[in-house]
Parts: structure tokens; sequence; C-alpha cells
């Protein structure tokens, strides 16, 4: 047995040698980060405390704006923010462990910043605390508050629970601020709320139609409808089963991934119907070279959703689910909403996995950090935008990707065919790209289909040319796999302008 000292000379010198071996400065930067405002039912059940243990581990991808305690037609006359406070500390304790493996300008969030963003919401049920003799509540305040601040970036109302916090600062901004006043407030909005959980929801879209609101539309209560569900939920609603790989969610795989070291143990609880039904607001919003905020159609970790009416008359900006044709786990093949969030499991769960690990002291974790993707000499995290005559051949050189583990990397190049396209089954309707790679998928030459099918006047575009969304999957062989991604649109047609 060796002593104390002797032990902590050790782990000295194993802390020191990995800040000599790794540069950290080599991570994978976030340039753009979403500013992000919760609204959480937590404590009705686990899935919402999952939820928040996994947001915090992602936490320097976002601007956190609010975090609120709230009700749900689950949780009608409580709420509970001493839940987040316990999260939180849990998470205090593991900041520094976790800022080891990040960029320098874009390091987590102290544990007592996060504190000082928690706030109670109403303390009553869905429209009860919406009113014009109806005081705002603290997160309330503190999301209009938000609001009036001058920023570039909108504000990402994420909905875990009811959404009467937002109703009563819609309906405070409509009360007291002239019509151009309370429009323009409004423009910085944007909603992903987990289906309707009281019945401020279907109000907030009947009174602001203007808003961005991306929800699942079904039956009041039938959530196994939603395409959230997809997080983990084939079991449990007994739809899409085979698809998924289930046991990513399991709760043995959870057990030995997540519910390890301090953090992990303290603030995961076993779920109790199904894992993180909240989580896919996030994710939707994570910076890995897949999503695009703006665009839900795109699709991302957190689903592919689209209008529910373009009509250009009704102005409204409700987004819901869409569906995409992806291939199971039992080779069948699956047309669902709930597979525009299970397609991408593998890689979402790794990822979570290897953030915990991140979490670990320097002389415990198995850490990993994701390959930085370069493609044609860029190397962002937004869409690369090229024009592409029908019937020519590009080329894509990613030659140049790197891992800051000097980790093996597999290139996976795919036609994400269901954008920009509103029917259900893309099956034969968008024309399809051959894409044939050398050099280990390092290089990749694409044929674009001829005019008859690249520019057949179906495709959702002024041109009536098709826009192509290729794919970029890059993994790396860490202990738990890295993936990143980079989304090419290339806009077909029959001329050779430029896409702006």
């Amino acid at each position: 047995m060796i002593s104390l000292a002797t032990f902590l000379v050790l782990w000295t010198f194993t802390v020191q040698a990995f800040a000599k071996a790794v540069n950290t400065s080599s991570f994978l930067a976030i340039p753009n980060k979403p500013r992000v405002f919760i609204l959480s039912d937590i404590s009705n059940e686990p899935d919402d405390a999952e939820s928040l243990t996994r947001y915090l581990l992602y936490s320097n991808q976002f601007h956190t704006e609010g975090i609120v305690a709230v009700t749900s037609t689950w949780l009608k006359n409580e709420v509970h923010p001493e839940q987040m406070l316990s999260i939180i500390d849990a998470y205090a304790n593991v900041t520094y462990n976790l800022n080891r493996h990040v960029p320098p300008d874009s390091q987590y969030p102290s544990g007592k910043h996060m504190r000082s963003l928690v706030r109670k919401g109403a303390t009553s049920y869905g429209m009860t605390a919406v009113g014009k003799d109806v005081a705002l509540s603290d997160g309330g305040k503190l999301l209009l508050e938000r609001l009036q601040e001058e920023s570039d970036q909108p504000l990402w109302v994420l909905a875990w629970g009811g959404t009467n916090v937002l109703a009563q600062v819609l309906y405070k901004i409509h009360d007291t601020y002239s019509a151009t006043e309370a429009s323009a407030l409004r423009s910085r909005i944007r909603v992903y709320a987990i289906s309707d959980q009281d019945d401020t929801g279907a109000w907030i879209r009947q009174q602001f139609p203007d808003i961005l609101y991306i929800s699942s539309t079904h039956a009041w209560n039938q959530y196994g409808l939603a395409a959230w569900t997809g997080i983990s939920g084939e079991n449990y609603y007994g739809e899409d089963q085979g698809g998924p790989d289930f046991s990513k969610v399991s709760h043995d795989w959870l057990r030995k991934n997540i519910q390890i070291g301090h953090y992990g143990k303290a603030a995961y609880p076993n779920y109790q119907y199904i894992m993180e039904g909240d989580t896919p607001t996030f994710l939707y919003l994570i910076q890995n070279g897949l999503g695009v905020s703006e665009e839900p159609d795109y699709g991302s970790w957190g689903g592919r959703y689209m209008k529910v009416n373009p009509s250009t008359v009704l102005n409204l900006n409700h987004y819901s689910d869409a569906a995409d044709r992806v291939a199971g786990k039992n080779n069948e093949t699956f047309i669902s909403n709930r597979a525009t969030v299970w397609r991408w499991r593998n890689a979402f769960q790794n990822d979570f996995a290897a953030r915990m690990q991140w979490s670990l002291p320097a002389s415990m974790s198995k850490a990993n950090h994701h390959p930085i993707i370069s493609v044609n000499g860029s190397a962002e995290l937004t869409p690369l935008k090229i024009s592409a005559v029908a019937g020519s051949t590009i080329t894509f050189n990613a030659a140049a990707t790197s891992d800051p583990d000097s980790d093996s990397l597999t290139f996976n190049w795919f036609q994400y065919s269901e954008p920009g396209s509103s029917d259900w089954n893309v099956a034969g309707q968008v024309p399809q790209v051959n894409i044939s790679s050398v050099d280990g998928g390092r290089q990749a030459e694409v044929q674009v289909p001829a005019a008859s099918r690249s520019c057949d006047g179906e495709a959702l575009t002024p041109s009536g040319c098709w826009l192509i969304h290729l794919i970029l999957e890059v993994t790396d062989d860490g202990h738990h796999p890295l993936t990143s991604y980079r989304r090419i649109l290339i806009q077909t047609t029959n001329t050779t302008e430029t896409l702006s």
C-alpha cells in the first residue's frame, strides 16, 4: 500500500502529464452558443432530473439564461427548484474536471452561476397563472428580462413541463407594449416544447402564431405518438420496436456508463417510464455540425419537424412531426416521426457517456474528444453551401480532418433524403446522388442527377430544382466513440450561378 503523500505525488504527475499531452485549444470549438431558457416540472418523475444532469454536461455549448421550476398536468400546484439546486451542486464539484476537456473559450459555467439562474414559476396550473390581474412569477420576471436584453441571438425556451411561465410573459407583453414593440419582442422567441403539458401551449400558438414553436401535435395525453419518444420509448410505448438499439438506453447501460463518479452517481436517477423524455429539446441545439436551429425540417439529434401549415396568409410558425425512413437494427425499414430521433441514438448516447468520463478526475477518466472535420479546406460547423449543375460531378476532400487524440477515424458519406420534401415517405421521390469515396472516405465524388430528376419542378424551392442534403459523418475509435458531422447543401441548378 502506498502512502498518501506518494499517492498525491502520482496523482499530480498524472494531471500534469495530461495537461502537457493534450492541447485543449485543439478541441472542437463552439463559436455560436444558443441562448437557452429552461422550463421544467422537475420532481413529477425522474426524467427531468435526468435531462438536467445531461444538459449541464453540455452547458459549455450554451448561454443558459434561466432554469425555472414549473407546473404541469402531472404537477399542478407545486414546483421544486430545490431539486434543480441539488443537481447543480453535484455539477459544481466536477466543473474543474470538465473544463480540462473543452477549449479555453468554451469553458463550463460555474456552479454558483448556474444556481443564480434558478427560479420558481407559478404554483398553479396552466391558464390560471395568466391574466391582467395575475402577477408575474419570479420565473416570468426573469424571462421578460432576458427577452428585453439586446442580443443578436434568439432565446430558445425549452419546455420540459407546462408553458404557463411563457404564456404569462406573452400576455404581459401584449398588454403593456405597443403592437410593434410586442412583435419585436416575440420575434426573439423560439420554443421547443415536449408536447403540451398544460392548457397554455395551444393558447400561445393560437394567440401568437408568429412565434417559431416546435411541438408534436397529437391528442391530449397521447404522448406515445410524439416524435420525442424516440429518445428511449420504444419498449414503454410499443412503437418502432426493433428499430433502435434499446441496449443503449437500458438501466444496465446507464449504470455502467452514466451513473458513475461523483456527478453521475449523485445526480442521475433511474428512470421510471422512459429515459429523458425532455432531452431532445437541447439535443436539437447541440453544436456538432448536423443541425441548423432555424431550420427544423433539416433534422438533428433532437428530431425533424415541419410546418403544420405552409400558408403565408396565416403566418403560422408552428412546426410539428415529420417522418424519416430509416433502416432499423432488425434490418427492417421504419417510416416514423420517432425515427427522426432514434436514428442518431448510438451517437448521442456515446457522446453522453464520453462527457460523463470528462467529469471524472484525470487519473480515472478514459477521456475522448470530438473529431474536427474539414471539407475542402473549411472546418466550420455551419453547412457548406454549393451550387451544382444537374448532371455534374462534385469532388469533396476531407483529408484535413483530424482527431485531437490521434484516434483512427471512420468516414461515412450519405444523403439525408427527407429534408426539403413534404412527403412522409421519400422513397423514389427525392433524386438520389451517386456517392463514391476513396482513401477510406477522406475523399468523395458525388454525381448529381440529370436535370430531369434534379430540376423536375417537384422541389420545395423557387427554382423547382432540388436542394440536396449530403452528410459527412466522422467517428473516432475512442473508449466511447465520438461522432462529428458536416452538412453539405447542394443546390442543383441548370445554371452556373453560385448559391448565396
